[in-house]
């Protein structure tokens, strides 16, 4: 028997704290002075709640989009010098982006999701109370839920308090003359769970406002703190760190691409400059061919990409333990034709399970920690250098941000995000097909 998941309760659970919230309140100001709302006040309530319904319903059911394959040719036409200036860094002359598990291109500011399952356009993160992910397409109505839910909440907090303050006024008054009991633990529950969701929307309303303004999402706000950690490691070591097998990475100080301006930052995050769609519920969602290819800022040269490079993104070339002389070697005597065939049957086993045994090595690297400190790995080591035991912490995808947040906290696949994002991993038939699409733009 196979049980629902904890995702497919979060959706109803919303509803059940959105209904509980904003009727059973009115209910119980029935019975509490100053008695029922005012009709101007239950007008204005009722809307913010109707408001807050439309576009919770529509962050849930808006298509997050996919990346079409035929729009990814888009990028290959770009031959004007004043268009190619606006388009993304990454998009036309930077590192070119592979999805493995897609087996496309992907485009800028674009995630692999582990619960979608394929890469999401601009992606901000997954929601499990929406059970969607928050991305180019459904940002907007994301953040008008938040923006009417904390309103709505607000304004029932407002009517709370006044009903609170005076009980308090009346509370030598003989009980009788009060609410009863089950009256008084509905209040006490109305408190509690209004405040409690207030305080956190509040503040989820806040950072998501901040994002819009800087144009960045989430998983970008970990992007830039993960770059600053690696240029500061970096200062250490004469501006180069240490990649597989030997490789030295040149780390330098990148500026945030995306940010070209409060206006047209927030004209960009909510898919219109009309300022009154922004607070309609019924605004139309962004068009997915316009979360393909950003403009950007021109702080950096077009030739690099954003997110910066990361020594530990890189992949190891040769595992441990595969010696490059003896692997399609033959020791030992002169052998039968059926004795090479039983030897090269027995060599390719043991070659095939020692790919399989250092799988972990190839995309998994020692923490900057241990590898400076030259440990014997008994231990792994979290950013601020505490221990962990997590085998599944080990390399630096497990690093953490100043809040704690990992990659796959915000729903991103971390395979795919670590070891799918380097030009060696495009197929070469895709690589062909790009060069002859560039020469054929440069010939016109």
């Amino acid at each position: 028997m196979q049980f629902p998941s904890v995702a497919s309760f979060a959706v109803p659970s919303v509803f059940v704290l959105i209904s509980f919230l904003a009727y059973s309140s009115q209910w119980l100001f029935l019975y509490l002075e100053p008695h029922p709302l005012g009709q101007r006040q239950s007008a204005i309530f009722n809307v913010l709640v109707v408001c807050l319904i439309i576009c919770y319903v529509r962050a849930v059911r808006t298509d997050p989009g996919r990346i079409p394959k035929v729009a990814l040719d888009l990028r290959d036409e770009v031959s004007d010098p004043e268009k190619l200036g606006k388009v993304s860094i990454g998009a036309s002359r930077g590192r070119q982006r592979w999805c493995r598990k897609c087996e496309a291109v992907k485009p800028p500011r674009a995630h692999h999701c582990k619960v979608c399952k394929r890469c999401i356009p601009k992606m901000d993160h997954h929601c499990p109370w929406t059970a969607n992910c928050v991305s180019h397409t459904t940002f907007p109505h994301f953040i008008r839920f938040l923006f009417y839910a904390v309103a709505a909440m607000s304004y029932l907090a407002y009517f709370i308090f006044i009903r609170c303050s005076i009980l308090y006024e009346n509370r030598n008054l003989p009980s009788y003359l009060g609410p009863s009991l089950p009256q008084f633990v509905l209040l006490f529950l109305l408190i509690f769970g209004n405040s409690i969701t207030l305080f956190a929307l509040s503040i989820l309303l806040i950072r998501n406002i901040w994002c819009l303004g800087a144009n960045t999402t989430t998983i970008e706000g970990w992007e830039i703190e993960r770059h600053k950690a690696l240029v500061r490691r970096a200062r250490y070591f004469g501006g180069f760190l240490n990649g597989p097998d030997g490789v030295r990475v040149r780390i330098e100080r990148q500026e945030f691409p995306y940010d070209i301006g409060i206006w047209q930052n927030f004209k960009q995050g909510m898919g219109t400059g009309n300022i009154f769609a922004w607070f309609w519920p019924f605004s139309a969602s962004p068009r997915m061919d316009t979360g393909l290819e950003f403009e950007v800022n021109g702080f950096e040269d077009t030739s690099v990409s954003w997110p910066p490079p990361d020594p530990d993104r890189m992949h190891r070339k040769v595992p441990h333990g595969f010696d490059r002389e003896e692997a399609f070697t033959q020791p030992g005597p002169d052998l039968t034709a059926e004795q090479n065939i039983a030897a090269f049957k027995q060599r390719q086993q043991v070659d095939i399970q020692r790919w399989k045994t250092s799988a972990s090595s190839i995309k998994r690297r020692k923490p900057f920690v241990k590898r400076m400190e030259d440990t014997d790995g008994s231990l792994e080591y979290g950013s601020d250098g505490s221990e962990v035991e997590d085998a599944e912490d080990s390399g630096e995808e497990g690093w953490k941000n100043s809040e704690g947040e990992r990659l796959r906290d915000f729903g991103v696949d971390e395979e795919v995000e670590f070891y799918d994002d380097e030009d060696d991993d495009i197929p070469l038939s895709e690589l062909m097909r790009k060069r002859k699409a560039g020469r054929g733009a440069q010939s016109r």
